[in-house]
């Protein structure tokens, strides 16, 4: 049995356990594991061992939502005049 096979009975199982549908829990496993990622980048970001530059490029985000990602968890960071 293959990784994937294996991976699609576990969501089958668990679609039946709960009340949400297989895509539903998809998107939830996405959400979960996007914001890990988030979370260990914020932390290199806090020392200053990782730029916003090179966050954004890892995450496949844009800087403006990795600065809203900043103000929704109350971290300080500069703020640029477009002036």
């Amino acid at each position: 049995m293959s990784n994937l096979s294996k991976i699609k009975s576990e969501i089958e199982n668990y679609s039946n356990e709960s009340n949400l549908t297989e895509l539903q829990i998809v998107e939830k496993l996405e959400k979960h594991f996007f914001n890990k990622k988030v979370n260990d980048n914020l932390k290199l970001y806090k020392k200053g061992k990782k730029k916003v530059r090179d966050i954004t490029k890892d995450l496949k985000i844009s800087p403006r939502k990795f600065y809203a990602i900043l103000e929704k968890k109350k971290i300080e960071h500069k703020k640029y005049n477009k002036n």
